[in-house]
This record gives structure tokens, C-alpha cells and sequence, in this order.
């Protein structure tokens, strides 16, 4: 395989902007409004099952909200003015000690608390209390993406980049290696480095080729 393929990856900073909303329109809508100051809830937890996408969402308005100067605490335990709480599902008792301390703290303080786990609120393994604070705020389910939804968002990014992205190879990308969304456009990305280099069009064939290192 082309050593421009076998470096594939997301991009090291997450954004928002590339975040694919899907069924989540409320969830980032609120996140929007919390950016923007306009929001009236500054809690929120978010909720789904491994693969969609919640770590690259906390971490991309984790850089959002340092972009418009906020200080921001990572991991939920330590309070700042901006906390984002990943994983908080599989914290020992110590770290739910202290993050229902931040928690608190953070809503004493006027600020902005984000968290994600695996579960809803009442059935994360952690003490009654942190439950509850959990359950506080606002509550989504991160919903996963569809496979139709996936190849809309790769037809859209491809047109972003300047070329037309046929059905076939789009669904040719949706059988082969990582599934989840930021690994789909970051091959799409090498793919369209690969045809400027090669000044050869994006068809299936030539992807199938690419790709199994023909």
C-alpha cells in the first residue's frame, strides 16, 4: 500500500466543524448555544455506545471553548471555568469523589460542565449522588450515525474538496477498514491528495486498486 494511504488518520486537533451532527441536531445545537452564551442549561451529559463519536465531540468543543478564551479542565476532575468529563462511566470511587465535587463546584461557579459515559444517568455503575448530578442537566443519547447518513457526509466533504463522489466508491469506503466517521473523511482526504498526484479521477476501480496496495 502507497505510504501516502498507510498515513491515514484524523486530524490531531478535533473540530466541530467537522463533526458530522446526524440525528444529533439538538445535542450540538445546545453546545452552539453554550459557546455562544445563549444557553440557560450549562450541564450536560451525553450518553452511547462505543464508536459514536462522543470522545471526538467533547474534545472538539473542549477546543471550541478555548478558541474563545475559556480555561478548560480535561478528565472531570479538576474544576475550571470549562469541564469536559469523558468516560466518567469507568471512574474508581476516588474519581467520583472528586468529580462530584467539580460537578458541584462547577454549577456553584456559573460554569460550563460537559460529560460523556456508555449509559444513561440512572444506570452508570458509580454512587447515588454522582447519579443524580449526572442527571442534573441536560440529558442526550449520542445517536449513531446510518450508512446513509455517512455517505451524505462524505458526498458533502467531497464536494468541499472539489470533486464528485459516485455512490459506488462511497460504499466501497463504507466496507473496507475503520467505520467511524473522521477515519471515513481522513481516507477520503489521502484519496484526494493520491488523484491531484496521480491526475487520475476517483473511480472505483482506482480505489479498489489504491486501497489493496495494487
Amino acid at each position: 500500500m502507497r505510504q501516502l494511504l498507510l498515513d491515514i488518520r484524523p486530524p490531531a486537533r478535533p473540530e466541530l466543524a467537522r463533526f458530522v451532527v446526524g440525528r444529533n441536531d439538538e445535542l450540538v445545537a445546545q453546545l452552539t448555544a453554550m459557546l455562544a452564551g445563549t444557553a440557560t442549561e450549562r450541564a450536560v451529559y451525553v450518553w452511547g455506545v462505543p464508536g459514536s463519536g462522543k470522545s471526538y465531540l467533547l474534545e472538539a468543543w473542549a477546543h471550541a471553548c478555548e478558541s474563545v478564551g475559556k480555561q478548560v479542565a480535561r478528565g472531570g476532575l479538576e474544576a475550571a471555568t470549562v469541564v469536559v468529563a469523558d468516560g466518567v462511566d469507568n471512574w474508581d470511587a476516588a474519581q467520583q469523589l472528586a468529580g462530584f465535587a467539580v460537578y458541584d463546584r462547577v454549577r456553584d461557579a456559573g460554569g460550563w460542565w460537559l460529560g460523556a459515559g456508555r449509559a444513561a444517568p440512572a444506570e452508570v455503575p458509580l454512587m447515588p449522588e454522582l447519579r443524580t448530578r449526572l442527571g442534573w442537566g441536560l440529558v442526550f443519547q449520542m445517536a449513531s450515525l446510518t450508512d446513509a447518513d455517512k455517505q451524505a457526509a462524505l458526498a458533502c466533504h467531497a464536494e468541499s474538496l472539489g470533486f464528485r463522489l459516485s455512490p459506488a466508491v462511497a460504499d466501497y469506503l463504507l466496507t473496507r477498514g475503520a467505520r467511524d466517521m473522521q477515519s471515513l473523511l481522513a481516507t477520503l482526504e489521502a484519496l484526494d491528495r493520491a488523484s491531484l498526484e496521480s491526475q487520475r479521477p476517483i473511480t472505483l476501480p482506482w480505489v479498489r486498486q489504491l486501497l489493496s496496495g495494487g
